[in-house]
């Protein structure tokens, strides 16, 4: 045993050995992300820097970083090479988004197979499987609501994450937004539906009346919707996410950065407009003034000091800073 430690010990210390650790590291046990999108915000914001727990439900299928090729075949036929817990209602997950299947998402699961959706503006409802009595005995009655013949409970994570918010960065809203995709099955995963009992606004699509969309979620499927509701490209729109797509849990930050230009978070070029932010460093200024820009510019490439290595269990629960 010690002659082996030896050996080990001289392997790692050449070029194939540092190779070799590096990519099992990378394959079995955590790999390097990076948020790119404000989807998340503000559990996560843009630019910050992540490792993965990829044995957090089970081993994924071993890929090349950077090339996306899987080294080994789908033996167990579920994306995994050793099978591992589910991911639970309230878990932040990294998977690959079903459109593609080759893009990283990161979005809070917020639903299991089973479980049933009601999605109006501002409202997730969510009737758990486990039914009726499980939602009573776990839910304060101000939260439960009565539809349908069952109990939802509204926005249930809403009091335990602080940074789930509905902040539109347009004049609209997500709602409003998936209403327009009716008809388009490619764009739309909900059901529209109208339910009376439901005290919700009404709205003439089609020619019938809609005030809600529906959504039973599969067996062994994950619904995920990012924190930041109303900016959030998710299952809403693309469907709930297999097992078999599933990567890992964000772990812990090991480095954040406000990388983001002017322009994008002012007009949105590129992607991410982010006016709650930009509000934040010009105060009282025109947003859209040179003032404005100029002291976003001087405030780019600043390090969120307060970020780097904590982990994300803690920070999903704490009020969100900006800095």
């Amino acid at each position: 045993m010690k002659n082996f430690l030896k050996k080990l010990y001289h392997f790692s210390g050449t070029w194939t050995g540092a190779i070799f650790f590096v990519l099992v590291m990378i394959f079995f046990v955590a790999q390097s992300f990076v948020i790119p999108s404000g989807s998340m915000k503000r559990s996560m914001l843009i630019g910050d820097f992540l490792f993965a727990k990829k044995f957090s439900y089970g081993i994924p299928l071993p890929e090349l970083p950077w090339v996306g090729l899987k080294i080994l075949p789908d033996f167990n036929h579920n994306g995994h090479l050793i099978e591992g817990e589910r991911p639970k209602r309230t878990d932040i997950v990294i998977f690959y988004v079903p459109t593609d299947k080759k893009t990283h998402y990161v979005k809070r699961c917020v639903a299991v197979g089973g479980d049933e959706i009601l999605y109006y503006d501002k409202h997730l409802l969510i009737h758990f499987h486990e039914g009726d009595s499980y939602i009573q005995a776990h839910y304060p009655k101000e939260k439960i609501i009565s539809a349908m013949g069952k109990l939802w409970i509204d926005n249930p994570y809403a009091d335990l994450f602080p940074g789930i918010q509905y902040l539109p960065e347009y004049d609209s809203n997500s709602f409003l937004e998936l209403l327009r995709r009716i008809g388009h099955t490619d764009l739309l995963d909900m059901k529209p539906l109208y339910i009376e009992d439901l005290n919700a606004p009404s709205y003439t699509v089609n020619g019938g009346s809609v005030n809600v969309l529906y959504k039973k979620v599969e067996p062994d499927h994950y619904y995920m919707i990012g924190d930041n509701r109303d900016n959030s490209n998710d299952s809403r729109f693309w469907g709930s996410v297999p097992y078999s797509l599933i990567i890992g849990q964000p772990w812990f930050t090991y480095f954040s950065l406000e990388y983001r230009s002017y322009a994008r978070v002012y007009k949105g070029e590129g992607g991410g407009r982010d006016h709650q932010m930009l509000s934040y460093i010009c105060g009282d200024l025109d947003l859209g003034s040179k003032a404005c820009e100029t002291k976003w510019d001087n405030y780019r490439y600043s390090v969120r000091w307060s970020r780097i290595g904590r982990s994300i269990k803690t920070m999903e629960r704490e009020e969100p800073t900006v800095d």
